[in-house]
């Protein structure tokens, strides 16, 4: 009983870890805001969103298991941090991902079931795979239109930036009338033609939240 109780205890502690850890996008693009979103409020955010989005359109898919990927998806960062596009391959993160999520979860009794669900979510050929990536993508979207909204982004102060004179991110930049609608401009291939989405970015782009 002692290890079961231990065990529960050290992978909530471990979870716990994610509150303090600061998402890496409002950072890389100099948010200027008393508190930046964090992991653990990022996976609150898209189960909400995931929720909100499942009813609204009427999806037919197996919601709590999208939710439940939502739990765990972000897991690996525990031990890796948030790492952006730039400073990894898609490869290289799903490796050490997968890695980190195993140290993670040494000993843990559901173990198994969590890494099925991770790949599941990783490999994303499933509806409930697809969506929940979506919802994740479209989450940070909707984040950094609120900070633009706020006032908390400024072209003018990037100085510090190492992506802001990449050719993709300057295409988009150039194009756009601000960062928040370049941001959501640059993951418009991450949903993969998915009309409603589609719909929701462009929605986005013309209108205030």
């Amino acid at each position: 009983m002692d290890d079961i109780i231990k065990n529960t205890i050290k992978f909530y502690v471990l979870c716990n870890k994610l509150k303090d850890l600061i998402r890496k996008g409002p950072l890389t693009w100099n948010v200027k805001r008393e508190r930046i979103e964090s992991v653990a409020e990022h996976i609150y955010g898209v189960q909400m969103l995931a929720i909100s989005i499942y009813f609204q359109f009427n999806y037919k898919l197996d919601l709590n298991k999208v939710i439940f990927m939502l739990a765990i998806h972000e897991l690996e960062e525990i031990k890796i941090g948030d790492l952006a596009f730039y400073e990894t391959t898609r490869v290289d993160k799903l490796i050490n991902g997968r890695k980190a999520t195993e140290y993670i979860l040494e000993n843990f009794s559901g173990k198994e079931e969590i890494l099925n669900l991770l790949d599941e979510y990783n490999e994303r050929k499933t509806e409930e795979a697809i969506f929940a990536y979506h919802c994740d993508k479209l989450e940070c979207d909707i984040q950094m239109k609120l900070y633009d909204q706020e006032g908390c982004l400024d072209l003018n102060n990037q100085t510090k930036n190492p992506i802001i004179n990449l050719p993709s991110v300057r295409k988009v930049l150039d194009s756009e009338k601000n960062i928040s609608n370049a941001w959501i401009e640059f993951d418009r291939d991450k949903y993969e033609n998915d009309p409603i989405f589609i719909d929701i970015i462009n929605w986005l782009k013309d209108n205030k939240i």
